[in-house]
């Protein structure tokens, strides 16, 4: 048997208006780490809800006065949070929270005005195929989705709960992802294409091991979420086992919701599936050396591996202490490195059709 690759035509990258591009989204694309990362420490210091209204022009300055202070925080004291986890707290404290969660807004804006503008300046230069026209626009408008879902994620901790929805929580999480991967996806697509001789089952396992990475990601959230990194703190078993009882990981009813509110079942999921993404990931670092691909396929796995086994690592320890604020963001930061290295190694393997012959 023999395979050949043919290579998927993408323009190259000679044009200094595409170098311009690709530098463009790249600055867009480093906006939202940020973004992440501040997200992630917002909700690690419960601060996501100290901002009770959503002002999307006045809202780009924080209050400047002490009477606009108080006028926050007296805003802050009628949500449930307030009362039943911060009551008595000081302005000072106050004003602690109330900088995580305006950072993130302001962050989020700055990714807005940094794609749009530059976006409109293309648009009228022209020049942009319309291939990459369509999935800027897109973009753009999962963008825009995105600060609704945002608002409709604090809005769910505003009057019944002292914090946020994990549905929503996640919702907002994966959203973000999914900006991130179509923008990092799109700036890889804009690069000259390299053919590269591979099996078909390595191309397929890059796809999974890609899908593997937003399905954990999600869980990940569910379990930021349901604050469920901070029970069931051992490891390798958990709740006493290593597989729990089914009675304790699927007492509420219907079965389903368990996957979603059962704090036991979603983060023994969460465990699963890093010990299945590090199965995958290790076998597919061995499948490439072995296959003979190119060596930027081998480096890819074998940095892809690398990370989801730093990342699980991180996880285990990150759990064991409950969950401190350095070691959370540790986890989700090396999360993103993941992500990105999944996304190039599918991306770098789709790039060519495999025929066997």
């Amino acid at each position: 048997m023999t395979v050949s690759a043919i290579t998927v035509p993408v323009e190259a990258d000679t044009a200094p208006a595409l170098r311009a591009v690709r530098v463009w989204l790249i600055v867009v694309a480093a906006l939202i780490v940020a973004t992440l990362i501040v997200g992630g420490a917002t909700r690690l210091t419960e601060s996501g809800l100290s901002i009770v209204e959503w002002k999307p022009i006045t809202g780009v300055l924080p209050p400047l006065t002490a009477q606009q202070w108080n006028g926050e925080f007296e805003a802050y004291k009628t949500i449930p949070q307030y009362r039943e986890m911060n009551y008595g707290m000081s302005l000072d404290e106050f004003k602690t929270i109330f900088y995580w969660e305006w950072a993130h807004r302001l962050l989020g804006r700055t990714i807005g005005t940094v794609f749009l503008l530059p976006f409109l300046y293309f648009l009228w230069r022209g020049g942009l195929s319309s291939d990459l026209k369509r999935r800027l626009w897109i973009i753009f408008a999962l963008g825009g989705l995105q600060g609704a879902v945002g608002w409709w994620m604090v809005k769910s901790g505003l009057t019944e709960r002292v914090s946020v929805s994990q549905y929503r929580l996640a919702a907002h999480f994966m959203l973000a992802l999914l900006i991130f991967a179509a923008i990092v996806w799109t700036v890889r697509r804009m690069a000259p294409a390299r053919a590269a001789d591979a099996p078909a089952r390595v191309g397929l396992t890059s796809k999974i091991l890609l899908v593997l990475v937003f399905v954990q990601l999600y869980f990940g959230a569910l379990v930021a979420g349901l604050r469920a990194g901070k029970v069931f703190n051992t490891w390798p078993d958990i709740d006493g086992a290593f597989i729990p009882a089914a009675d304790r990981l699927f007492f509420e009813q219907p079965w389903w919701r368990n996957f979603f509110d059962n704090t036991l079942t979603v983060q023994f999921c969460h465990r699963m599936i890093a010990y299945a993404l590090l199965a995958i990931a290790l076998a597919h670092a061995v499948d490439v050396v072995r296959s003979k691909c190119a060596s930027a396929a081998v480096g890819g796995a074998h940095a892809l591996a690398m990370a989801v086994g730093l990342q699980a690592v991180l996880g285990i320890l990150t759990l064991l202490h409950q969950v401190p604020i350095p070691l959370g963001l540790a986890h989700q930061a090396t999360a993103i490195v993941v992500l990105i290295l999944a996304l190039f190694q599918a991306e770098r393997l789709g790039r060519t059709r495999v025929l066997s012959v």
